[in-house]
């Protein structure tokens, strides 16, 4: 089993395919998470999520499969990918799966279902990958195009071919030429994605008077402009930083939370971040802080 998932992975990367481990079994990253995380490693300068340490390196490909069994992610953003993914019903039903709504969105759109490299999945639906053109920068999606009818790409993955869930080996299916994404289909997905927008977040409001106030509004522009220009590999730890630095504001009654959650939502996606992450991240964060500062009633 190894041998074969080994070859899966190295397969992809021969491909300029990204790839990281999951869980053996699982469609589950097999990395450490951000609150276990030693700091020590490839994250001694901070935590790197397994987007960012999906590599291509066969040598580091080796030395990870040989500890287990993993399946095999693909980071999609990374390796140029946009993967559609057709899902099925999660209970029995007569609702059209993935593929009868993907089909019915091509057909109003007067387009022929695409013919590209297709995995057939666990769940009995398909990835459909695609190149991801340079110059516009794709997110995930979720039943945006149509019911059951999912993409990855920038913060997302799929399981690459070889990988087994749920005692199902996911493998190509037909002909394994990928194709470029079709312009209509291009259309649909970038404008006006979220991280499509401005890289300078909108102008925060006056949320304060007074000296103090004038610190805590000057701390919250530093930051969210700090955040908005932060690089792909440092983002989402930026942004985790900013929100516990302005929540002792917050716990102080100096800054509302709700102004506080609006400007950092708008820096992490103008810096590239999905608009959900974005928003759990801002919310621990903000919750930890709160809880670690005390108010203004209290000090």
């Amino acid at each position: 089993m190894n041998a074969v998932l080994l070859h899966a992975a190295l397969q992809a990367a021969d491909q300029g395919w990204h790839v990281f481990p999951l869980r053996p079994g699982s469609k589950r990253p097999a990395l450490h998470g951000e609150q276990s995380c030693p700091r020590t490693g490839p994250c001694a300068e901070g935590h790197r999520k397994w987007e960012q340490r999906a590599t291509t390196d066969p040598s580091r490909i080796r030395a990870a499969w040989a500890h287990a069994p993993y399946n095999v992610g693909i980071a999609t953003g990374p390796s140029g990918l946009l993967v559609v993914d057709l899902d099925k019903p999660k209970s029995d039903t007569d609702a059209p799966d993935g593929a009868a709504s993907f089909k019915a969105l091509c057909e109003r759109h007067g387009q022929p279902v695409p013919t590209t490299r297709t995995i057939r999945t666990a769940s009995g639906g398909a990835h459909l990958y695609f190149t991801s053109p340079g110059g516009t920068r794709l997110s995930n999606t979720a039943s945006t195009l149509a019911p059951l009818v999912d993409t990855r790409a920038h913060g997302g993955y799929v399981v690459a071919a070889g990988s087994v869930v749920d005692g199902f080996r996911y493998r190509v299916d037909g002909a394994a030429l990928l194709r470029p994404v079709p312009q209509w289909l291009l259309t649909l997905l970038a404008p006006p994605h979220p991280v499509n927008r401005p890289t300078t977040p909108a102008p925060l409001p006056v949320v304060a008077a007074g000296r103090r106030g004038r610190y805590a509004e000057a701390a919250l522009r530093h930051e969210t402009a700090t955040v908005a220009a932060t690089q792909e590999g440092g983002r989402n730890t930026a942004l985790l930083r900013a929100a516990r630095a302005l929540g002792r504001f917050v716990a102080s009654g100096e800054l509302p939370r709700p102004t506080v959650e609006e400007a950092l939502q708008g820096a992490g996606e103008a810096a590239g971040l999905p608009p959900a992450e974005c928003r759990a991240t801002i919310r621990s964060a903000l919750d930890w802080s709160i809880t670690h500062n005390p108010s203004r009633a209290a000090a």
